[in-house]
């Protein structure tokens, strides 16, 4: 008995791409982008297909990825933020309420939303992630969506 086996790879994924990125803790949301930019242009995403779309906080951008899906202009959306609890609530709403919300544009529409946001308790945390001790999960968030990108064309055909 053979089986087929659907992988997604990483060269010669070219399609258009959005990164929402939210403007609240920018200094950390910075490092993201440019790790997400740098990730698709290394796996051959012309640069002319790739825009950056800036909301004001996390909350926002699961609303802009809707907008943004309800065009069929992308093949893949990429989310990026950074939630650091504080000493209220507000931490738990704001990530839950945008996770889900990503999940949600993502199903809606077929398309690949990568949760690319930071929920961390602090801002130290955030710094690792953001490029220096975890790596850069703006580049981890890029590579997902070439990837799905990629397994997505497989499974159509």
């Amino acid at each position: 008995m053979s089986i087929t086996v659907i992988e997604g790879h990483f060269n010669s994924v070219d399609g258009h791409y959005t990164l929402v990125a939210s403007r609240f803790n920018e200094l950390i949301v910075e490092s993201l982008v440019k790790g997400a930019i740098d990730a698709l242009q290394r796996c051959g995403v012309d640069s002319a297909n790739v825009r950056l779309v800036r909301v004001p906080g996390a909350f926002e951008i699961p609303l802009a990825i809707q907008q943004i899906a309800s065009q069929n202009r992308d093949d893949a959306i990429i989310a990026l933020g950074a939630v650091i609890r504080g000493n209220t609530p507000h931490f738990e709403y704001v990530a839950s309420t945008t996770s889900s919300g990503i999940s949600q544009v993502a199903l809606n529409h077929s398309i690949p939303v990568i949760n690319g946001i930071l929920t961390t308790n602090t801002i130290e945390q955030a710094m690792e992630r953001a490029g220096t001790k975890a790596g850069n999960k703006g580049i981890e968030a890029a590579m997902c969506a070439v990837e799905m990108v990629s397994v997505l064309r497989q499974v159509e055909t």
